[in-house]
C-alpha cells in the first residue's frame, strides 16, 4: 500500500537579516569533479505540533542563512580566471511545505520499502544552485525533513552543522552556538592541480541496491576478535568496511587472484589542519582527504576477517604523511581524481556527521536515511540503526545483478575463517519497490 503528499507551498526562503553581497572563490577539494552532485537524505521526526513544524522550521532557516549565507547563493562561471565560484546575493533557498494524511506509524517510519515515493519527500529542482529543504507533516505530528545538500558547497560535518543551526534557530536560540567560518582560502592549493573544466562524464554501472543490518553485538565480536589476534583496537568502522569489502570481492568473482581491488574512504582532516583553521571550529567546507587501501582478489576473498581489517588500517595509518604531501603537490597523480570502476568500493560514514543530534524543538530525529548514491559508483553507505536498535545499518548500490545475490549471502553468513565470530545479518533484497 502506498500513500500520497500534497504539497502546500514552496518558494525561495531569503535571510531573516541582510548578509553580505560578495563572490567566494572555492577550495581545491570543493573543485573536485566528483562533488559535483547532490545528496540527498531523509530525516524523520516522531514528535511535532501538528501544522507547526514546516511553519517553523521555514522561519528557523530565514535566520540560519544570515549565518550560513552562502547555502542560498548561486555558483557562476569567473570571467577573469574561469573557475566556479559562490555568488552571495542574498536569494534564499528552496523550501517545500507539504502534508501526509497518513501517520508514520502507517508507512513505519519510513522503514523500507518505502510506502511514500521519495520523489514526494524531496523539493523537485532542476539545478545545482540551491540547497532545498523539504518539510513533510504526517497526521500523528510527526514530520519528515527532505534535504538536497550540494556536495560542492559543504561535506556531511559541514552540512549537518548548518542544520543543527537550524534546530538551535528553531529552538529559539538568538544565534548558533558554533560561529561558522567559510574560510576556503585556508584549506591547502596544492601547485600541481590541474584547472577545473566541464563536470567529467562517468560509466553507467546499474549497480544494484539492498541493506544489511549488523548486529551490535556481531560488530563488537569481530573487534574482540582482531584484539585477541593481534594486541590491538580497531574501530566499529575498520570491522564493518572489512566484513563489506570482502563479502563483495567474493560476490563479484570475476576478478583475478592478482588483480587489484581499491578500498576508498574519505577521512575528515580538519584536526590535521588546527594550526591554519579557527580553533573554535565552525567551519563547514569541504575537509577531507580520500584515503585508498589497495590490495589484490585473491588476498581480500581469502584471508580472514582479522587480516583484512589489519590491510584497512595499514592504509589509514599513512593519513598524515600523505596528505602533507598533497599540501604541497608532493604527489604524482593527484589522489582528489577518483577512478569510477567495478573494481573501486567507496565507503561513507554517516554515523558521526552529526545529523542525529539534529533538534528543532521535538527531539532528535527517529531514523536519518541516506541517498548518496550514483549508478557510476560503488557505494557503501554506514549508518545507525532506527533509534532504540544497537548495530549499524549498511546502505548499498555496489554491485551489478549478476552479483547481487551472491553479495546478500555472503553478507548475511560470512565467518571469519580462523575466528569464532559469525556476523549474522538482516538483508533486504527488495529492489525496485519505490527507493531508487
Amino acid at each position: 500500500m502506498f500513500f500520497s503528499v500534497t504539497r502546500k507551498s514552496s518558494g525561495f526562503v531569503t535571510p531573516a537579516e541582510p548578509t553580505p553581497t560578495e563572490t567566494l572563490s572555492l577550495s581545491a577539494i570543493d573543485r573536485v569533479d566528483g562533488l559535483r552532485h547532490l545528496v540527498r537524505s531523509i530525516h524523520v521526526f516522531k514528535s511535532g505540533e501538528q501544522l507547526k513544524a514546516a511553519k517553523t522550521i521555514k522561519e528557523a532557516v530565514a535566520k540560519a542563512l544570515v549565518h550560513y549565507y552562502p547555502f542560498g547563493g548561486r555558483f557562476v562561471n569567473d570571467e577573469v580566471d574561469g573557475e566556479v565560484k559562490v555568488a552571495c546575493r542574498g536569494e534564499g533557498a528552496w523550501f517545500v511545505e507539504a502534508v501526509a494524511e497518513c501517520r508514520l506509524e502507517d508507512v513505519r517510519f519510513l522503514e523500507r520499502p518505502l510506502m511514500i515515493s521519495k520523489d514526494e519527500l524531496f523539493p523537485a529542482i532542476s539545478q545545482m544552485d540551491v540547497d532545498p529543504v523539504d518539510v513533510t507533516e504526517f497526521a500523528c505530528g510527526g514530520f519528515v525533513v527532505g534535504l538536497i545538500t550540494v556536495h560542492t558547497i559543504a561535506d556531511g560535518v559541514g552540512a549537518a552543522q548548518f542544520l543543527n543551526a537550524i534546530g538551535e534557530m528553531a529552538r529559539g536560540l538568538p544565534e548558533p552556538t558554533i560561529t561558522p567560518i567559510w574560510a576556503s582560502d585556508l584549506i591547502p592549493n596544492p601547485p600541481k592541480l590541474r584547472r577545473p573544466g566541464p563536470p567529467p562524464v562517468f560509466p553507467t554501472l546499474k549497480l544494484q541496491y539492498t541493506i544489511i543490518d549488523l548486529p551490535h553485538d556481531s560488530i563488537q565480536q569481530l573487534k574482540a576478535d582482531f584484539f585477541h589476534y593481534t594486541g590491538h583496537y580497531c574501530s566499529s568502522f575498520d570491522a564493518i568496511v572489512a566484513k563489506t569489502w570482502q563479502a563483495r570481492t567474493r560476490a563479484v568473482g570475476s576478478f583475478e587472484p592478482d588483480e587489484p581491488v581499491h578500498l576508498c574512504f574519505f577521512a575528515n582532516t580538519r584536526h590535521l589542519l588546527a594550526d591554519v583553521l579557527p580553533p573554535a571550529g565552525g567551519f563547514y567546507g569541504n575537509c577531507f582527504y580520500p584515503v585508498t587501501v589497495t590490495s589484490t582478489a585473491g588476498r581480500v576473498a581469502e584471508a580472514n576477517l582479522v587480516d583484512v581489517v589489519r590491510i584497512i588500517r595499514n592504509g589509514k595509518s599513512g593519513l598524515l604523511n600523505e596528505f602533507e604531501k598533497w599540501t604541497v603537490g608532493g604527489f604524482k597523480e593527484d589522489p582528489f581524481t577518483l577512478n569510477f570502476v567495478y573494481n573501486y568500493l567507496f565507503v561513507s560514514d554517516w554515523t558521526r556527521l552529526g545529523f542525529r543530534e539534529v533538534d528543532y524543538g521535538w527531539g532528535t530525529p527517529v531514523n536519518v536515511i541516506p541517498f548518496a548514491f550514483h549508478d557510476s559508483v560503488a557505494v557503501a553507505l554506514i549508518g545507525d540503526l532506527p533509534a532504540a536498535e544497537r548495530g549499524r545499518r549498511i546502505t548499498t548500490q555496489c554491485v551489478k545483478e549478476e552479483h547481487l545475490e551472491a553479495f546478500q549471502y555472503q553478507l548475511g553468513s560470512l565467518a571469519c575463517n580462523n575466528s569464532s565470530s559469525d556476523m549474522s545479518v538482516v538483508t533486504d533484497s527488495r529492489v525496485g519497490l519505490n527507493d531508487f
